[in-house]
């Protein structure tokens, strides 16, 4: 089965509003094996809704539409579908006198205005809202059966388990579409697709794709297969294939961050970590600290952002950071070493850049980052280990990746593991 879900009201087309209802359905649908052809959104306007209607009957199997069966004179969704159905809108009294009840009971007189929400086209039918005073609507085009739900979050998947749900899970027979993400940090799109190589090749199933964001580029895995058993061995082997092609690359499934699969090896390994920040100003220790329990493994922050913090709190040398720059090697070392012994820590991190929009050279340019790592080996001797990176992005994106690369610098020590990057 395919389908096509229409989402109505002019918050979503504006911004105002965020349209999640979609991406809601859209994962309902796949989990039981339906094709999502597209996703529409339109203002308040009745021609338009008419002519998505029309647009949409004529390609699918299955309309969602979602919104504009409100009490006001914004909401046309049923008006549009009893025009593109060719009849007119009928008072349902069963839903006239469940409005009745619904006001009364709470001592209010029904606005004359809700009585639109008793009414829906003529041959047409009316599909119980559990949580709501808006009824909904089912009808056919042709070959596309049309569900007409509440743009309201609760009320839609209310309405969705108690309506399209029981309609669509038989027609599938049994055909799943199963999903997985999984995690990369540190390199690009591009590296990751040539690694991956025919596993991206089009048409493939299991699919694999890649997507971007937040400095982490992400697999996405789907498995269009007639039964469970035959998606999820299938998307086993596809996911073992990605791994044998990344190995530690991936770091994470679904929506796992960095953040929390690094907090996971601290707790695992008992290992302390203290941090010293310049252009990051706490947003490491920050992310650190964000996850429950992070008391067992945090330590301390240190927030050096000057040149003189970073020698009154730290003891940096004044030397050192005149003769090579804040933004140097030698200084994140010098700040990664004072934070494991000021805090008396397993290993600390250090980060030192310039995060713009001012303050870059022709030799250090805005982006430039240097990050560095001391720590404790074995034989209790002090070692450390320091990297200068060049992100792109204005300044919230370079601060958000510089705390990241530290964070991943911090996994690949945690498992005693190389760097790739």
């Amino acid at each position: 089965m395919n389908a096509y879900i229409l989402s109505v009201g002019d918050e979503l087309v504006l911004g105002q509003t965020v349209d999640t209802n979609s991406a809601w359905i859209s994962a309902q649908l796949s989990s039981m094996g339906c094709d999502i052809l597209a996703h529409k959104t339109i203002g308040d306007d009745q021609l338009m809704i008419e002519a998505a209607i029309r647009e949409a009957t004529a390609s699918v199997e299955l309309l969602i539409i979602s919104g504009g069966i409100g009490p006001t004179e914004d909401d046309l969704t049923r008006q549009a579908l009893g025009t593109v159905l060719n009849t007119p809108l009928e008072l349902n009294d069963a839903w006239m006198a469940r409005l009745d009840e619904f006001f009364k009971a709470r001592g209010r007189k029904m606005p004359e205005t809700n009585k639109i929400q008793a009414m829906i086209p003529r041959g047409a039918t009316m599909l119980d809202n559990p949580a709501g005073t808006a009824a909904g609507i089912r009808a056919k085009i042709g070959g596309c059966e049309i569900f007409s739900v509440p743009g309201v979050p609760k009320e839609m998947k209310a309405m969705f388990e108690a309506h399209i749900r029981p309609y669509v899970k038989p027609l599938a027979g049994g055909a799943v579409i199963l999903q997985k993400k999984l995690n990369t940090f540190g390199l690009g799109e591009s590296w990751v697709a040539e690694q991956l190589g025919d596993l991206m090749k089009r048409g493939r199933n299991p699919s694999v794709g890649t997507t971007v964001a937040g400095g982490m580029v992400s697999l996405r895995l789907n498995a269009r297969f007639e039964s469970l058993e035959r998606a999820e061995h299938e998307m086993q082997q596809t996911e073992a294939a990605c791994q044998t092609k990344l190995g530690e690359m991936i770091f994470s499934e679904n929506d796992t961050s960095l953040a929390d699969v690094v907090a996971d090896l601290l707790k695992e390994k008992r290992v302390q970590v203290a941090t010293a920040e310049s252009c990051t100003g706490g947003l490491l220790a920050k992310m650190l600290t964000d996850i429950p329990g992070s008391s067992s493994y945090f330590k301390t922050g240190f927030v050096t952002y000057s040149n003189q913090a970073k020698y009154e709190r730290l003891g940096v040398s004044m030397e050192v950071i005149n003769l090579y720059g804040a933004v140097s090697e030698n200084v994140v070392e010098a700040m990664a070493r004072a934070a494991l012994r000021l805090a008396k820590s397993h290993v600390a991190l250090s980060i030192s850049g310039i995060a713009g929009p001012d303050g870059g050279s022709p030799a250090k340019p805005v982006g430039t980052v240097c990050i560095g790592m001391a720590f404790q080996s074995p034989d209790r001797i002090v070692q450390a280990v320091t990297r200068t990176f060049n992100f792109p992005g204005d300044r919230e994106m370079v601060r958000d990746r510089s705390a990241k690369m530290a964070l991943a610098m911090l996994r690949y020590h945690l498992l005693d593991k190389k760097m790739p990057f």
